[in-house]
Formats: C-alpha cells, structure tokens, sequence
C-alpha cells in the first residue's frame, strides 16, 4: 500500500476528527457545531486558521492558549489521531466507496458518542439513535425483502434483544447499575454487527470494563499520596466507551465467542 496515500487519508480523517471535537464541545449546548468560528473556552479568543491545524496546531502551541495561555485538553489531539488512525483503519479494509463512506459515519458517531460519555457520563438519545438508524437504514437497504427471512431476521431483531437485558438491568436498578443509553447503543450494536457478533461485543466491552476498574482501583491503593474521591466498585464508570470498543474489536477481528472464529489479520 502506497504510504503517501495513507498519510493522506490520515490527514484527512484527523482533519474531520478536528470537526467531531467541535460537535462533542457544542452538542447540547445550544450552539450548532456548523456556525460560528473556534474560540478559546477560556479567554474567549477567535482562532485564527492557523491554529486550527489538526494535530500540528497543539504541538506547536505546547498544548496552550496563545493568548491566555491556559492548557488546552488533550482531548482535541486523541480525538484527532483516533479519526485519523480510524479513517486509515477504514480505507485499508478495501470496501466499496459507498460501504467505505457509511462505516466512517458509523465510526466517527461512535467516536463522539465515547467521548462525549467519557466527558459528561451520558449518552445523548440524538447520537444514540443516529448510530441506530444509520445501521438499520444499512441493513435494509443492502438486503431488502430478504430481511424477512432467516437469517436476516434474525439480524433484524438482533437489535432488540441485545438492548432488552439492558433495559431490565436499567428498569430493575432504577438507574443505578446502567443508564439506559448503554441500551440505547446496544439496540445499533445489533444491527450493525448482528446477533452473535453484537453479542460478543457486549461481552467483550464487560470483560475490559471490569479489568480497567481493578487496574484502576489498584493504582489508586498503591498510590499513598493519591487525594480525591476514592474509587470503588459503586463508583460510576461510562460504560458506552467500552461497548464501543467492543464494537470496533469485534467488527475489525470479527471474533465470535459463539463459534470460536477470529481474524487476527483483517487488513491481509
């Protein structure tokens, strides 16, 4: 693979990462992340086009405010380097341009949707129901009046069963265990990655859950001098990220915890 053509696709997809960032800061907050020019969230200052370079601009700046000079979050640069590596991740998958064009939507949804749970421990219904609509919107257009056969249906109420355990999980707490928007996000998981493949990423998303709790409740006991809130397992985690990443797993590996099957390789 010709790597000038990646690195362009990596530009270009850390180049829309810029733009998800702005929708992650401005979603909900009643300003629409089409309009109006970047500012500083500390000064107020308007950025110039220069320090909007995706990347490039923070580490130029060191990761400050050229006025004001307050830190900038790391979330601008993460953000931007996933979209690009995703993009990459994407365009080497060798889809159809049209196939090619839709999971970069699926994906670049769901990488707000991460974030934005990461930053205010929510999952917008709006984001929630774009990522739901865009995989069932896929599904029956690709297979039409199949979908009404087995094992098209099965695919199709794949959605509903894997956000029917959440729900009562949800239901059953009142709210305490899970937030119903991992449900919400369970319903696209379903549809985009089917039955079994879904299922195998709400697992997948529970194993790393767990683990990235101990680890965390670990480091938090050996550091002697840690001040704040302690951790523990009643503390709240965002759940949506690791489901997430269980899709991302899952779709790119393909592994099955029903049938065994695993592709370590998915770009060969």
């Amino acid at each position: 693979m010709d790597f000038l053509a990646l690195m362009i696709v990596f530009v270009f997809g850390a180049i829309i990462g810029s733009f998800l960032n702005v929708v992650v800061y401005r979603y909900n907050s009643g300003t629409s992340p089409l309009t109006g020019r970047s500012q500083c969230f500390a000064c107020g200052k308007i950025l110039e086009w220069y320090e909007l370079f995706p990347l490039l601009s923070f580490l130029f700046q060191k990761g400050r405010c050229r006025k004001c000079q307050v830190k900038l979050s790391w979330q601008y640069p993460l953000v931007e380097a996933t979209s690009g590596v995703m993009f990459v991740a994407v365009f080497l998958l060798g889809k159809p341009i049209l196939e090619s064009i839709y999971l970069l939507a699926v994906f670049s949804t769901l990488l707000v949707i991460a974030v934005y749970d990461l930053r205010h421990q929510i999952i917008p219904d709006g984001l929630a129901a774009l990522f739901a609509g865009l995989a069932l919107v896929w599904f029956v257009s690709t297979v039409g009046v199949r979908a009404v056969h087995f094992p098209y249906l099965w695919t199709l109420i794949a959605g509903p069963m894997l956000f029917l355990p959440f729900w009562v999980l949800w239901f059953v707490s009142k709210g305490r265990w899970l937030g119903l928007g991992d449900g919400k996000l369970a319903l696209g998981m379903g549809w985009f990655l089917g039955a079994t493949l879904g299922a195998s990423a709400v697992m997948l998303a529970f194993w790393i859950g767990a683990a990235w709790a101990l680890v965390l409740m670990a480091f938090q006991r050996l550091a002697s001098n840690f001040r704040g809130a302690k951790l523990s397992l009643k503390s709240e985690i965002p759940f949506g990220p690791f489901l997430i990443l269980g899709v991302v797993i899952v779709y790119f590996t393909k592994v099955n915890f029903f049938d065994g099957s695993i592709n370590l390789f998915p770009f060969l």
